[in-house]
């Protein structure tokens, strides 16, 4: 039943090589969707195209796309509706991260990390969203457990994600009526690269960025997830392994979360020191 449902549709999905991204590219794919991947790695996007064709005779479309460049995501988005004739499912996935002091964060850091988690996904939506609102689609939001436990050290990544809220909630409003969904989805520590490849202070990568100790969950089981809420339609979805008491401590003992489960969640030992 699930595989009729997207059967031929046309799935569009931002930082699609990596990570959650490639998780739910294979996980569409299975579906018998059409996938379009965009991404600014130029070989993984070569390689798991060919991928997705070979092992599950996948229709593929691979675009190189840096989403914190609009004239990029309208390329992009122009090129996929030329080559598909539409979108189905848009699933702004493409994120990245920092770990830094706040007064010590150099402001391109702020303005890089706005530029491809919240620009990124408003620009690819806005090209996308005529076609969209035609098919009566989706478009699904990748956001995080930092909207409602903020995580130490990611000012500009929690900012970032509520952003994406602020947005999406509104765009809801306005489209459900034209028969388009919009689902935010915030997994909680999931096995990917992302902090790997965190942004410092100064801008640079630090390949060695400390993790929680706390449960990761994996690509696979996250994409298998969002596509159970894609298949019904759903406006949120909470997949953090942090568990609903750790929820409800953030929403009535605000000050006792900050105090000892915040740290924990940001991989800092209490002395501040990251793990």
């Amino acid at each position: 039943m699930t595989r009729g449902l997207f059967h031929q549709k046309v799935v569009v999905i931002t930082g699609g090589c990596a990570g959650i991204g490639r998780a739910l590219a294979l996980r569409f794919a299975q579906a018998g969707a059409r996938i379009a991947i965009l991404d600014v790695q130029d070989e993984p996007l070569v390689a798991f195209r060919q991928q997705l064709m070979d092992k599950l005779n996948a229709d593929v479309l691979a675009v190189h796309c840096d989403v914190a460049d609009e004239h990029a995501c309208e390329e992009a988005i122009c090129q996929v509706i030329e080559h598909f004739g539409g979108v189905d499912v848009l699933i702004n996935n493409a994120g990245i991260t920092h770990r830094s002091v706040f007064a010590d964060t150099d402001l391109a850091v702020f303005q890089r990390i706005m530029a491809v988690n919240y620009f990124g996904a408003l620009h690819c939506t806005r090209h996308a969203l005529p076609s969209l609102i035609e098919r009566k689609g989706q478009i699904i939001v990748l956001s995080s457990l930092s909207g409602f436990a903020p995580l130490l050290y990611r000012s500009a990544y929690n900012a970032s994600k509520h952003a994406l809220h602020g947005l999406f909630e509104t765009l809801r409003m306005e489209v459900r009526e034209q028969g388009v969904n919009v689902m935010l989805v915030t997994p909680g520590f999931t096995a990917t690269d992302i902090r790997k490849n965190a942004l410092v202070a100064n801008g640079s990568i630090n390949h060695q960025t400390a993790s929680p100790s706390l449960k990761v969950s994996s690509p696979t089981d996250v994409a298998d997830d969002i596509y159970r809420g894609a298949v019904r339609r759903k406006r949120m979805l909470v997949l953090s392994n942090v568990n609903w008491r750790a929820r409800w401590l953030a929403r009535l003992f605000p000050r006792t979360f900050e105090r000892w489960m915040v740290p924990r969640l940001s991989g800092v030992k209490p002395d501040g020191q990251a793990n």
